[in-house]
């Protein structure tokens, strides 16, 4: 049985084919949407949000200059600028919330689909996994990062020179990309392939 994530309508669902959709009989939200080769998409998207990742944290972000005076930024100094004193445990929320939990959330869907995607029956843990990853959706704000950056730029553009580092050209595509996979992934089909790979 299958609750629907809108209406909480309970569906006893069959074989959904490739390429449709199955909908709730109440409010028609979309429950199931089977594509052929979604999870090896999803593989090397979260594949590719991961070098993105790394691309991210390892290069400049920002660089600012105004009176003559230069700043060169990270996403490592953003991280860091709040690591005095009382306010050391938001240096922990936004290394966590930016870069931690992104990253975790990509490894477990990693983790839990790649076997199945070449063939193999799912990883021991592979089910555990996978809820980590759909627990931590919420609290991976990569994207809610760039937000506050690009409306911060907007606010400090007309009192210095900024110039975009490839971090963060890098964070806009990790956020692409990780929104594309999100898109590729139907939860339910993953769950359903899950048990049945299991007990083949």
């Amino acid at each position: 049985m299958v609750a629907c994530p809108t209406c909480d309508t309970l569906h006893r669902l069959s074989d959904v084919p490739q390429g449709t959709k199955a909908r709730c009989r109440r409010c028609h939200a979309v429950l199931m949407t089977p594509r052929a080769g979604a999870m090896t998409q999803i593989i090397m998207l979260s594949a590719t949000a991961l070098v993105l990742m790394v691309a991210a944290v390892a290069f400049p972000f920002l660089d600012l200059s105004a009176a003559g005076l230069a700043q060169h930024s990270s996403v490592i100094d953003t991280i860091t600028a709040f690591s005095d004193g009382l306010l050391l445990p938001l240096s922990f929320a936004v290394a966590a919330l930016i870069v931690v939990l992104p990253t975790v959330r990509l490894c477990a869907v990693i983790y839990a689909i790649a076997p199945m995607a070449i063939g193999y029956r799912p990883a021991r843990g592979a089910e555990a996994a996978f809820r980590l990853a759909q627990n931590l959706r919420p609290w991976a704000m990569a994207e809610i990062f760039v937000v506050g950056v690009v409306v911060a730029l907007v606010k400090i553009a007309g009192m210095a020179s900024v110039a975009l580092g490839p971090a963060f050209w890098a964070f806009i595509a990790l956020v692409l990309v990780t929104t594309l996979k999100d898109t590729f992934m139907c939860k339910l089909t993953v769950w359903k392939t899950l048990e049945e790979r299991r007990n083949s």
